[in-house]
C-alpha cells in the first residue's frame, strides 16, 4: 500500500519535458496532486475521451498526499470514519475495503491513519491509469509553478525551476493554504522558537518545555498530542483562542436520522443568520423531543448550507463570518474519539491548559519567549512566558495578501480575484476562476477548499469529491476553445 502512482506510468513518460509551445493534442494541466488534483485525475482516466488526451499532473510532492495525507512520525487519525471518507460516489464502501485488504477487522466506524488515505489516493490513480485507453495519456511531473500566462491559443504555466508547460486547459488544486500571519509575533517571526506552520516539521517538544500553541481547532490537538509524546509526556502547553473553543467528539448516529426532519423552514425568506440561528436550535430540540438524535438536523443543515449561503445577503454573511462561524467550526470539524479522549485526559491532568483570550504581543527573553494577552472579557493583560510557540490556528482562505507566487501571478494578470469577505476564490458553478472582468474565464478552473467563498464551506471530504466529480465531467464532455487535431 505504499506504491507510489508514478511507479506504475510509463517510464519514459517521467522524463518528459514539456515545452511552451500550443499543444497538438487537447492537453489538461492539474496543478496540485493532493485530494482534489487526484480525484480530478483519477475520474478523466476513467471517463470515454472521443479525442485524444494528455493529462499533466504536476506536484512537487508525492501523488495523493500533500499536507493532509504526508507520512509523518506521529499517526494523526482521519477526522471521518473510514465509512465516510469514499473517494468515489459510486461505492461509498470504497475505502474501508481497501483498508479491510490488510485489516480485516476494521469497520466502517473505525478511524484510521492519515497516511493510509494517502496510500488510497495513490491505488486509485494507479488502477484507472492502467485501465485507460491508449488515447489517454497521464504524466507525471515534479515541480513547482510559479507563473500561468494566457496567449490567444493555450496557457503556458512556468516552473520554478524555470521550465515552461503549454497546455489547453488548466485545473488549480492548491490545497489548504498555510495559517495566516500572526500579528503579534511580528517581533519573533524568523527565531527557532516561533514556528508559523505546524506541518512542515514534526513537533518535537522537549521534557518540562512550556509551549504555546496559538488557536484552539483540530490542528491544535494533533500538534498538542503528538508534541507532548514526543516530550515522554512531561510538556506544558497553553493552548489559547479567541473562544477557547475545543472541537467536539465525533460520534456514531442513527442514519435513520440522518434523513428525517423538513429543513424547509430553514430556507424560506426572509433570511437572517439570528432566523437560521433560531431555526436550527429548534429543529435540535424538536428532534431530541420525537426520541431522534439532533445530529441529524446538523447533517441535513449542512447538505443546504451552500443554498443558504447563496441566498444571503453580504451583511448576514459578515455577520455570519464575524458571530457563528467559530461555533460552526466546533461542531462541524468534530474531532475523532481517540484525540478527542486524549486531549481531555491532558486537559484533566494539567498538561494542556486552554484559554479564552487574545494575543497582544510576543518577545525574546533569554532563552524564552514572553507573550502578553488578554484574556476574553477582561481589560487586563497577562503575561505568559514558554519555550516555543506555534501557530495553529488553521489555514487562512484570505487570499487578498497571499504570498503564494502562483496566486500573486493569477492576481496580478487579472486571471483570478480573491474572495473581498477572505473565503478563498470567485469561482462559477463548475469551479471557472472568475476573472477582474467579473466573467469566468474561459479553460481555467479551481477545485478545492478555496472554493468556499461561493458554498460557504468546502472542508468535509463528500463535498470535495463531489466537486472533483463534477469537474471531471465537464471536462470530458466541453472541447477547449483552442485544440488543433493531430
Amino acid at each position: 500500500m505504499s506504491q507510489t502512482a508514478s511507479e506504475h506510468m510509463n517510464p519514459g513518460e517521467l522524463s518528459f519535458r514539456p515545452f511552451a509551445r500550443e499543444p497538438t493534442i487537447q492537453t489538461i494541466a492539474i496543478i496540485g496532486a493532493g485530494f482534489s488534483g487526484t480525484l480530478v485525475a483519477t475520474n478523466l482516466l476513467q471517463m470515454e475521451h472521443p479525442r485524444a488526451l494528455r493529462i499533466l499532473l504536476l506536484d512537487r510532492g508525492e501523488i495523493g498526499r500533500g499536507v493532509a495525507y504526508a507520512s509523518r512520525p506521529y499517526p494523526y487519525l482521519l477526522n471521518a470514519p473510514i465509512g465516510r471518507m469514499s473517494a468515489t460516489s459510486t461505492d461509498p464502501l470504497e475505502f474501508l475495503k481497501f483498508i479491510q485488504r490488510d485489516l480485516p477487522p476494521a469497520t466502517a466506524n473505525d478511524f484510521v491513519p492519515r497516511e493510509l488515505y494517502g496510500d488510497y489516493l495513490q491505488w486509485k490513480l494507479q488502477r484507472a491509469d492502467a485501465a485507460s485507453p491508449s488515447h489517454v495519456r497521464l504524466v507525471r511531473i515534479q515541480g513547482s509553478a510559479t507563473a500561468i500566462e494566457q496567449t490567444p491559443s493555450s496557457f503556458r504555466i512556468r516552473l520554478a525551476d524555470g521550465r515552461m508547460l503549454a497546455t489547453n486547459t488548466i485545473v488549480l488544486a492548491l490545497g489548504n493554504p498555510p495559517p495566516a500571519r500572526l500579528p503579534a509575533a511580528e517581533s519573533v517571526r524568523g527565531s527557532s522558537r516561533y514556528v508559523e506552520d505546524p506541518w512542515p516539521t514534526p513537533p518535537n517538544f522537549e521534557p518540562g518545555e512550556s509551549v504555546l500553541l496559538a488557536g484552539t481547532g483540530p490542528t491544535m490537538a494533533d500538534v498538542a498530542i503528538a508534541g507532548n509524546e514526543s516530550a515522554g509526556g512531561r510538556a506544558v502547553i497553553h493552548a489559547i483562542s479567541r473562544h477557547g473553543l475545543i472541537p467536539a467528539r465525533r460520534t456514531d448516529f442513527r442514519t435513520s436520522d440522518d434523513q428525517v426532519g423538513d429543513p424547509a423552514p430553514l430556507t424560506q425568506p426572509p433570511l437572517s443568520i439570528r432566523r437560521l440561528f433560531r431555526l436550527t436550535r429548534e429543529l435540535c430540540e424538536q428532534a431530541v423531543q420525537s426520541d431522534r438524535d439532533w445530529r441529524g438536523t446538523i447533517s441535513r443543515l449542512y447538505a443546504i448550507a451552500p443554498t443558504l449561503w447563496h441566498e444571503l445577503p453580504e451583511h448576514e454573511r459578515r455577520q455570519y463570518l464575524r458571530h457563528v462561524r467559530v461555533y460552526w467550526d466546533a461542531l462541524r470539524h468534530r474531532l475523532p474519539p481517540p484525540t478527542w479522549s486524549a486531549i481531555e485526559e491532558l486537559r484533566a491532568n494539567g498538561t494542556l491548559r486552554v484559554h479564552a483570550g487574545r494575543l497582544i504581543a510576543m518577545q525574546i527573553a533569554g532563552k524564552q519567549i514572553r507573550v502578553r494577552w488578554r484574556p476574553r472579557g477582561e481589560r487586563t493583560e497577562r503575561m505568559l512566558e514558554v519555550g516555543r510557540i506555534i501557530n495553529c490556528t488553521g489555514p487562512d482562505y484570505d487570499l487578498r495578501n497571499t504570498p503564494n507566487r502562483l496566486l500573486h501571478s493569477l492576481f496580478t494578470r487579472g486571471l483570478a480575484v480573491p474572495d473581498p469577505l477572505g473565503l478563498g476564490l470567485l469561482t462559477d458553478e463548475f469551479g471557472a476562476l472568475r476573472g477582474a472582468s467579473g466573467r469566468a474565464v474561459g479553460d481555467l478552473y479551481f477545485v478545492g477548499p478555496l472554493r468556499c467563498a461561493d458554498h460557504g464551506d468546502t472542508t468535509e471530504i463528500q463535498e470535495l469529491r463531489a466537486h472533483a466529480e463534477d469537474l471531471a465531467r465537464h471536462l470530458a464532455t466541453r472541447r477547449p476553445r483552442h485544440v488543433r487535431s493531430l
